[in-house]
């Protein structure tokens, strides 16, 4: 009985080879290396006592450098068990669930005509990279050269332009030998009931072909050159070739450098794909034009087991990284998940390459955030949980949640976690600050420099500065600014505290034991310290503390004028603007309280790292090995996870987001 390649292709697709090969051999753990894909055992087709018997689950293949065997999933199972072919195809089918084709003499003919649609699709594409060439390509040439990307960069994408036309392709590809019925299959062209002729699917557009993962074109996406298209993206319809919910654009091409680099990058479409492959990162894949899907899912963790989520900083992104969480829960498995990293604000990959460099984007990658993070971020900035009735309920859409995760020990695990971080949570919360308030007279003088209005509540309606307070993981902040490093060392935690102490002086007069008592890495930071200091010490006016113009004289004189202009410079740049001098006073205060925070932590943590370390140099026990590793994923968590304060923006009349 004769399997459609397609059919084959599936199961391959579904199924690991390591899954097939490790029910019947014991890998070694010392040579595999399960996270990229590398599996060593003893041959079972021949005796050994040292493992030489390989499977990679990158090519699907296994060999053995004893014996010499080598083959694929079927193989495996009719050389090892006995089994025939299609007794193999069966059993393989039967476990990923694929119900077995019924191959009569339509089928037959079916699959045979599927073939040749392989053959049409290329006759479009190569008619499309033609078109792009020649003089009717010309816009379609000067939008790609726009975009950044160069002739080497469209040749090896295939890249093409489908002229605006009704039948330009159809009357090539029939010229060609295609038949009207094939053309048809393909989604080339647009008929049905109420069309009385095919016109072309395709018209005035930069055409991107889609490959399969044996690099078959199957499909294509077409972006509109015309500002008053209908759509300006345009995918081909699903076809006998083409089911997008199972296809990631790029995945063959991406498949070994992903396997090289350990990493493998989902964005959100193809240019964004190709903008981040002409960048250096061609590891990247991207679902096609849909959220992603269990199959999609599956398909990323054949490249890499925690594939990195990239999403536009826009409100879309946010709700589609949203969805990918709720995608992603359900099939967790030990050791499969994924991580999120979050764009700035308004931009692409290819806007943050063209503006910052790639180096840019590394950052953010690095920057990802795991799963478990990301939940509970997305969760906790969707209220303020400053009753019990709330914590309960709060509390119970977690656990709901976590119930959703089919695997029982990714399940317990996460509910280990979120416990965890409930009990931190609330605990931290159970008193409000009760620091002292600035006097109205203050606030007159700093809470409203802009002469903008004061905002009469946050998201919730909740006006109260404790209600503001409450520390909440904004989803729209996850790349903390706070924890990243500015230029010269200092991390912008640091950056952030002597910013607000230099342009709102009042927070010198509130937190004076504070600020005295803060301990900076920056040699240039502890410098502008001292000098704000000794101007506090220094003041003679009749206000109970100095006014803004007095402390930028002090620091002007002291020679840090350009060392001010940097810290304004670096603050803009990464959106803390809390802290600069236009903005009102309670946010000021709110955004340097934060900062206080996270630069305490921080600090509390590293000296007990280093206290651990001591520890486990005296005595390697897996008690100080325990305790070492826990310091390290807290000390990881606060650098990576913390983010400002929900309800900023109030007093100084920005709009507040609410997700």
């Amino acid at each position: 009985m004769r399997f459609p390649d397609s059919f084959l292709d599936d199961i391959r697709d579904r199924l690991r080879i390591s899954e097939v090969v490790g029910t019947r051999v014991s890998f070694d753990k010392k040579k595999t290396n399960a996270p990229r894909g590398d599996f060593w055992a003893c041959c079972p087709f021949h005796g050994e006592k040292t493992p030489s018997f390989h499977c990679e689950d990158r090519k699907g293949r296994y060999h053995c450098f004893g014996c010499g065997v080598s083959g694929d999933h079927f193989r495996f199972l009719t050389e090892l068990d006995g089994l025939s072919f299609p007794e193999a195809v069966e059993r393989l089918a039967d476990q990923v669930g694929l119900p077995m084709p019924v191959m009569d003499k339509r089928e037959q003919a079916r699959e045979e005509e599927r073939k040749t649609l392989f053959d049409v699709m290329e006759m479009a594409a190569a008619f499309f990279r033609d078109q792009l060439q020649g003089s009717a390509g010309a816009t379609a040439r000067a939008y790609l050269r726009d975009r950044g990307l160069s002739s080497a960069i469209q040749q090896e994408f295939g890249l093409g332009f489908a002229p605006d036309s009704r039948n330009a392709l159809k009357e090539h590809l029939a010229a060609k030998g295609a038949d009207q019925k094939q053309i048809e299959a393909c989604g080339l062209v647009v008929h049905g009931e109420g069309i009385a002729v095919s016109y072309d699917r395709f018209r005035g557009r930069v055409m991107f072909p889609i490959p399969d993962s044996r690099s078959r074109v199957i499909a294509f996406g077409g972006r509109a050159l015309a500002d008053d298209a209908l759509a300006k993206y345009l995918n081909s319809p699903e076809t006998e070739l083409f089911h997008k919910s199972n296809v990631l654009y790029n995945f063959a091409k991406a498949r070994k450098p992903a396997y090289d680099k350990k990493q493998v990058i989902t964005a959100e479409g193809y240019m964004d794909v190709i903008a981040l492959h002409a960048a250096g990162f061609d590891n990247a894949v991207a679902p096609l034009g849909t959220a992603l899907t269990e199959r999609q899912m599956e398909l990323l963790w054949r490249m890499h087991n925690e594939p990195v989520l990239c999403f536009d900083g826009d409100e879309a992104g946010l709700k589609a990284a949203y969805r990918a969480i709720d995608l992603a829960l359900p099939v967790l498995q030990p050791g499969r998940s994924v991580r999120f990293a979050l764009l700035p604000e308004g931009q692409d990959p290819d806007d943050l390459i063209q503006a910052a460099g790639p180096e840019a984007m590394r950052e953010v990658l690095d920057a990802a955030l795991p799963l478990a993070d990301m939940v509970w971020n997305r969760e906790i900035s969707a209220g303020i949980y400053n009753t019990p009735e709330r914590r309960a309920e709060f509390e119970q859409r977690l656990r709901k949640l976590v119930g959703t995760i089919r695997d029982e020990n990714v399940r317990r695990h996460y509910g280990q976690d979120i416990a965890s971080r409930l009990a931190g949570y609330f605990g931290s919360n159970e008193k409000e600050n009760t620091s002292r308030s600035y006097s109205n007279r203050d606030q007159a003088r700093y809470g409203n420099q802009t002469g903008k209005t004061r905002g009469s509540g946050n998201a919730w309606g909740n006006s109260s500065a404790a209600g503001r307070r409450r520390f909440g993981a904004s989803p729209s902040l996850l790349a903390s600014k706070l924890v990243k490093k500015s230029y010269g060392g200092a991390s912008l935690r640091e950056v952030a505290l002597i910013s607000g102490i230099t342009f709102h002086p009042a927070l010198g007069f509130e937190f004076f034991e504070e600020i005295s008592t803060l301990q900076f890495q920056s040699g240039e930071a502890s410098k502008l310290q001292s000098a704000i200091l000794d101007g506090f010490a220094n003041w003679t006016g009749n206000e109970e503390f100095p006014d803004r113009e007095y402390i930028a004289g002090i620091l002007e004189a002291g020679g840090f004028s350009e060392t001010i202009a940097e810290m304004k410079r670096q603050l803009s740049a990464n959106g803390l603007w809390q802290l600069l001098p236009d903005a009102a006073f309670e946010d000021a205060r709110d955004g340097w309280l934060q900062a206080h925070v996270l630069h305490n932590k921080n600090q509390t943590l590293n000296r007990e790292l280093k206290t651990a370390e001591r520890a486990l140099a005296d005595d390697d026990s897996q008690e100080n090995l325990e305790r070492l590793l826990q310091i390290q994923q807290e000390l990881a968590r606060v650098d990576g996870t913390e983010a400002l304060i929900d309800g900023f923006g109030v007093s100084s009349g920005r709009p507040i987001r609410a997700f």
